[in-house]
């Protein structure tokens, strides 16, 4: 299998950091083989700053998997890299953002076996003038540049504790009404179902599907949302023969009984669904992307700025989600169907 492909993220965040770190202790921690798209020159600067032996190999993609056990491979970007640790600057959106087009175009040339996102700061963006509310829609965005194919990707958020996939992702509370239908969900649940079938080898995924208003509306009494937009997704994706209930009280869905009884949970909006893995699996959590023709996984954390440069960052959560790639890239192969 091709090796995978992680992307530098914001050049001033831990992203770095962690991909120098992973590397060091590759064998220790029997991560699969995985190249950079990044400046190698940045990457070697960033080592020597945190007292780190890490060689650099700067390689084709073909090459990478040879050049890994005694290097680091690193893919060129085009452009240097002068952003300092917690100082983003003029070079760090257009490095994050080439880093993430080299990556997707890989991954689709069959170079790459899958994408691993390191994180990536928002507001730097934003001020560069990125359009994309975060990752998930740009990634489906070059998707649909390079295949013209239009799709709707899905976020979840995966730990071996917790599954939850937001129907609405990046979004003001407030618009959440206007944009929450029933079309919505049963499209989310169809990809999510689907995915976990073909990628997590689970052979009939079970849903459970919170609802949007406390104690999922009181039939109409605490909001007609839950009766009239969640109610009927649910009744539809049962009816496509999908193991799908609700809409369900969110404040009673996530303890350690209720979980054992779903694969995934379907939250409403956001903070619903990130608010309980946080609590649960804050430093091993990852973040997948679902409804792409590709895997693509991310440590579930931010650039923390903060400790950028110092070696404080906690690697587990990259990791976690290069192991999980991997596993999820290698679903094509024969392997035994997990049955919940």
């Amino acid at each position: 299998m091709q090796p995978l492909v992680l992307t530098l993220g914001e050049p001033a965040g831990i992203g770095p950091d962690l991909a120098l770190a992973v590397w060091l202790r590759r064998a220790e921690l029997q991560v699969p083989r995985f190249y950079v798209v990044a400046d190698a020159d940045f990457l070697r600067r960033r080592a020597d700053r945190l007292g780190l032996d890490v060689p650099i190999a700067t390689v084709t993609p073909n090459a990478a998997a040879a050049a890994f056990p005694s290097a680091l491979p690193v893919v060129p970007l085009d452009a240097p890299v002068s952003a300092e640790p917690g100082r983003p600057d003029r070079t760090s959106a257009p490095a994050a953002i080439a880093s993430i087009r080299r990556a997707v175009a890989d991954v689709l040339a069959g170079a790459a076996a899958a994408v691993v996102t390191n994180p990536i700061a928002k507001n730097v963006l934003y001020k560069s003038g990125f359009a994309e509310p975060g990752h998930t829609e740009f990634l489906a965005s070059l998707v649909e540049e390079a295949t013209g194919k239009s799709l709707r990707p899905v976020m979840m958020l995966w730990s071996p504790e917790l599954a939850v996939v937001p129907v609405t992702i990046h979004l003001p509370l407030r618009e959440i009404f206007a944009h929450l239908s029933t079309e919505l969900i049963v499209e989310t649940g169809r990809i999510v179902a689907r995915d976990l079938t073909n990628r997590f080898r689970v052979s009939r995924p079970r849903l459970a599907v919170a609802g949007l208003n406390p104690h999922a509306g009181e039939e109409g009494a605490l909001g007609a949302e839950d009766r009239d937009i969640v109610a009927p997704a649910v009744a539809r994706l049962k009816a496509e023969g999908i193991a799908a209930r609700g809409p369900l009280p969110a404040d009673s869905l996530f303890h350690e009984r209720a979980r054992a009884s779903y694969d995934v949970a379907l939250c409403m909006y956001h903070d619903q669904a990130l608010i309980p893995i946080k609590t649960l699996a804050f430093d091993h959590a990852v973040n997948v992307t679902l409804g792409l023709p590709f895997v693509r996984t991310s440590p579930d954390h931010g650039t923390a700025f903060d400790i950028a440069g110092t070696g404080l960052a906690d690697a587990k959560s990259l990791i976690a989600a290069l192991r999980l790639a991997r596993r999820l890239a290698a679903a094509d192969s024969p392997a035994p169907v997990v049955t919940s």
